[in-house]
């Protein structure tokens, strides 16, 4: 079974938290775990956040029950892309929210396999045996940069440009979703976080707390937030996290948090 647990602080620094974040389960019993980290100004970044993560919601409880394999991976990207959809929409019909966007990390799981959809810069990590291995790859300007060889791998995280997105939700009536199947061996955390966390909490750190069975999933969760506020808050931390048992076990929390 797979317990679920999610968290969020609104940092040191900034005013309003633009992230949204939940995990539970949906109404045809698949596990569902998203982050959306918003852009474009307070109010803007915050409803782009928020109007991801409702959408993608809608769309996944909607579902046939039953789904594998590619129509698993097929309905989160169509429940991605209807998410896309709305935000943009209401990035043109509203100058309040010109030019709002957002990152989308989403896990849709039945049983201990399934899928990660992924845009933006927000992360999934795999932890097994206290190490995390990062799953998505970052859309953004330093990393196409990195991979072109025109910065080093030590300008990754201090380039003055680190922040900028290349790919993000409800920027363009179009977008590039990465799908990712994974499955959780027994014991395994799958760890999904804005870049809040992964900015501020080296991904050895990760791996450590968040795979302390010792303790339980939501003091890891509250651990890992309380690392990257030592290291700064500079931003809006959220994590999410679903956890492979063996026993039966319900989702730790279903609450939002904003």
């Amino acid at each position: 079974m797979i317990r679920t647990v999610h968290a969020s602080d609104i940092g040191r620094v900034r005013s309003v938290n633009e992230d949204s974040v939940w995990t539970g389960v949906t109404s045809q019993g698949y596990t569902l775990g998203i982050i959306a980290d918003g852009m474009g100004g307070h109010l803007a970044g915050d409803t782009a956040s928020r109007l991801a993560l409702e959408s993608v919601r809608e769309g996944l409880d909607g579902i046939a029950s039953g789904l594998s394999g590619e129509d698993l991976s097929a309905a989160l990207l169509d429940a991605i892309m209807k998410a896309n959809d709305t935000v943009y929409k209401q990035a043109a019909s509203d100058e309040r929210y010109h030019n709002m966007g957002t990152t989308v990390v989403s896990a849709l799981l039945t049983g201990r396999s399934g899928c990660i959809g992924h845009i933006g810069d927000s992360r999934a990590y795999i932890i097994q045996d206290g190490k995390a291995r990062q799953l998505t790859e970052d859309h953004t300007l330093v990393n196409e940069l990195f991979k072109n060889g025109q910065i080093t791998l030590e300008e990754l995280d201090t380039h003055p440009r680190r922040n900028v997105l290349i790919r993000a939700l409800g920027t363009d009536e179009d977008i590039k979703v990465d799908l990712i199947p994974i499955t959780l061996e027994p014991g395994g955390v799958l760890l999904l976080c804005s870049d809040g966390l992964s900015n501020f909490v080296s991904a050895e750190h990760l791996g450590k707390v968040a795979g302390m069975q010792e303790i339980s999933l939501k003091e890891r969760a509250d651990r890992l937030l309380q690392l990257a506020l030592l290291a700064g808050g500079g931003d809006n931390i959220s994590v999410a996290m679903l956890e492979h048992h063996e026993e039966a076990a319900v989702p730790e929390s279903k609450e939002w948090e904003r």
